[in-house]
């Protein structure tokens, strides 16, 4: 009896050493030990923060307390704020200056830069190196570039005898003047991704092209955008949601003006809260940039899904 028991008593346990092997990756709650410290700090910085802002766009509120509730009136005050619809307007055409220029001079240089040679490597250092530098040397690097009379651009075109374009302080460019010195400051984030898409490819792929004779043309056109289209949306969407966020630049490049043509949302809600101490209107201003974002990011999100559908 005893023997015959065995034979019943292993496959027993072999079952359920089978039922622990298939449940390894089960939920467990102690899991959320790992993701706790993260979790804490996600909600203490960004939730909490995210509906005090969207409670205190609800008050009349300034530097001595949350004063009054007054209900949507900082947003209704907005929309009859001229120079916060400008802010809007210039935050846009902000965002269509830099995004399209960021994405295809990115791919550009990652086209032209996709090479296992020393001089392609030091190339991609020396045009990711302005990435790291701070708002500030940038905008310092910007100022003496444009600068009237005895800037960088002033002396080159005093060389020729021309007038230097006012990037400063002529309202139709001070924009782009901005733009210029953003994109400088921000082109190795898109290159480097695109690189890192481009060397994804198959090499296989060129090579069936090269023995079907494909010109270089045929071969980017049909092999190489195609395959890192993905890439191609997800930098267009990052660089959306980053560049609505434009403020060292603005703030000390031209201080918004000259009559508020560059002063973009972010700006007008740091004068709003922390000049005018009007704070329940920046938090007003704030929600309606976290809207802007918001669209930027499902967007990408809906995009993307799409993509990987049709792919």
């Amino acid at each position: 009896m005893a023997e015959a028991a065995l034979p019943g008593s292993s496959s027993t346990a072999s079952a359920a050493a089978r039922r622990a092997v298939q449940n390894i990756n089960a939920p467990l709650w102690r899991n959320a030990i790992f993701i706790a410290p993260y979790l804490l700090f996600f909600v203490t910085l960004l939730v909490v923060p995210l509906f005090w802002g969207i409670w205190l766009s609800l008050h009349k509120a300034d530097a001595f307390g949350t004063g009054r509730f007054v209900g949507l009136d900082n947003y209704l005050r907005l929309f009859r704020d001229k120079i916060f619809l400008q802010a809007v307007g210039n935050t846009f055409y902000f965002v269509f200056l830099t995004v399209p220029a960021l994405a295809l001079i990115g791919l550009f240089l990652a086209l032209a830069l996709n090479r296992k040679t020393k001089t392609a490597a030091a190339l991609r250092a020396v045009y990711f190196s302005s990435s790291v530098l701070s708002v500030t040397i940038v905008t310092l690097i910007w100022r003496i570039v444009f600068i009237g009379n005895f800037g960088l651009l002033a002396t080159i075109y005093g060389w020729f005898g021309a007038t230097a374009p006012a990037f400063l302080s002529d309202p139709k460019l001070t924009m782009i003047g901005i733009a210029i010195a953003t994109v400088w400051w921000c082109i190795g984030l898109p290159m480097m991704l695109f690189l890192s898409a481009l060397q994804q490819v198959p090499q296989e792929i060129y090579e069936a092209a090269a023995l079907d004779n494909a010109s270089r043309w045929r071969t980017l056109w049909h092999i190489t955008l195609p395959s890192i289209r993905r890439t191609f949306v997800l930098v267009i969407i990052i660089e959306i949601v980053l560049q609505f966020q434009l403020f060292g630049q603005a703030r000390l490049m031209t201080q918004g003006g000259p009559n508020n043509v560059s002063k973009p949302i972010v700006l007008y809600i740091y004068e709003a809260a922390f000049t005018k101490w009007d704070l329940g209107l920046g938090a007003a201003a704030s929600e309606i940039l976290f809207i802007l974002i918001m669209i930027a990011a499902l967007a990408q999100y809906f995009i993307s899904r799409r993509k990987g559908v049709e792919g």
